[in-house]
C-alpha cells in the first residue's frame, strides 16, 4: 500500500472511486452519485489537480489499483486562509482495515503542516460513523459541533460531526 497526490491523469479511475462512493456510502457524502455522474472530466480534474492550488487530492494505491482517496481544500478568503477542508475521503470495502485511511489522513496532516498558512484542518464525518470518527481521533482531531439536520438521506435527515485538528510545523500524526 502507497499513498502519493492524484495527478491529472489519474482523473478518470479517481471519478469512477468517487462515483462508487456516492452510491455505497450515501450517508457519508453531501453530494449523490446522480449529481456527479454528469460532471465533465474537467471537474474531476480540478478536484485532485487545480492548477490554481485551491484543491488536491491522494490516492490510496494497492498495485497499481486506487483503492482510496482523500482531498483538501483551501481558501483564498484572507479570513479563512488558515483552514484547509478535508473532504472525500473514501476506502473500498475490501481496502478496509489495511491501513489506507491512515495513511490518506496522515498524507493531509503531512502536506498542511508544510504548506505556509495553514493552521487547522477540518472536516465533517456523519454522526454514527464510528469507524471514521475513531480514526480521525486517533489522527488528533477533535470534535467541536454537530450539525442536526445537516444531511438528507433516504433514511432521514443525518446529522454531521464537526472536527478539527491544529496543524504545527512538520507535525505528523
Amino acid at each position: 500500500m502507497h499513498v502519493a497526490l492524484l495527478q491529472p491523469s489519474d482523473a478518470p479511475r479517481y471519478r469512477l472511486l468517487m462515483l462508487e462512493a456516492y452510491e455505497l456510502a450515501t450517508d457519508a457524502f453531501t453530494s449523490t452519485a446522480e449529481e456527479r455522474v454528469a460532471e465533465p472530466e474537467s471537474f474531476w480534474v480540478r478536484r485532485i489537480a487545480d492548477p490554481s492550488g485551491m484543491s488536491m487530492a491522494f490516492g490510496a494505491f494497492a498495485g497499481q489499483e486506487l483503492v482510496g482517496t482523500v482531498a483538501l481544500e483551501f481558501s483564498a478568503k484572507p479570513k479563512t486562509r488558515h483552514k484547509a477542508h478535508v473532504i472525500g475521503m473514501y476506502v473500498v470495502p475490501r481496502a478496509r482495515g489495511t491501513g489506507a485511511g491512515r495513511a490518506l489522513i496522515e498524507a493531509c496532516i503531512r502536506y498542511a503542516s508544510g504548506k505556509e498558512g495553514i493552521l487547522v484542518l477540518n472536516l465533517t464525518v456523519t454522526e454514527g460513523n464510528a469507524p471514521a470518527v475513531g480514526l480521525y481521533q486517533s489522527a488528533g482531531f477533535v470534535a467541536f459541533g454537530t450539525e442536526p439536520m445537516a444531511v438528507s438521506t433516504p433514511g432521514g435527515f443525518r446529522a454531521k460531526v464537526h472536527m478539527q485538528r491544529v496543524i504545527a510545523r512538520g507535525d505528523v500524526a
